[in-house]
């Protein structure tokens, strides 16, 4: 299965248990690999035929902002499940962390694999 990736994505958002929390923003960061055919795109060089990645990181942070949670964990499955559905994508591994959550930890978060990976260029 060929992936498609977004690596380092960094933006704010309300995100948080506490009630500091929900009246600041907080960055955070993905790391996002969505399995994709790359091939039928190549063929003719066509954007069409394959994931924007531009426009997936646009989508992320909006539906990030849009939908306020407590748990990057929620935050997590909400954006997988937007993405496999708005694009169709049949496999994705997203990592989501909060490099400011803990002060004496580069970064804390969760990473999750849904759906399944296709083997060849059957997708």
């Amino acid at each position: 299965m060929d992936k498609v990736y977004i690596e380092g994505l960094t933006f704010q958002t309300t995100i948080g248990f506490y009630a500091w929390e929900k009246e600041i923003k907080q960055t955070l960061v993905i790391d996002l690999a969505m399995g994709w055919n790359t091939a039928q795109a190549a063929e003719n060089d066509e954007l069409a035929k394959t994931l924007d990645y531009a426009e997936i990181s646009v989508a992320i942070v909006e539906f990030a902002n849009a939908n306020p949670v407590d748990l990057i964990e929620t935050l997590a499955e909400r954006i997988a499940t937007f993405l496999m559905t708005q694009y169709h994508i049949p496999w994705l591994r997203l990592k989501l962390m909060k490099p400011t959550a803990v002060h004496n930890a580069t970064t804390v978060g969760v990473e999750i694999e849904r759906g399944q990976q296709v083997s060849g260029h059957s997708v």
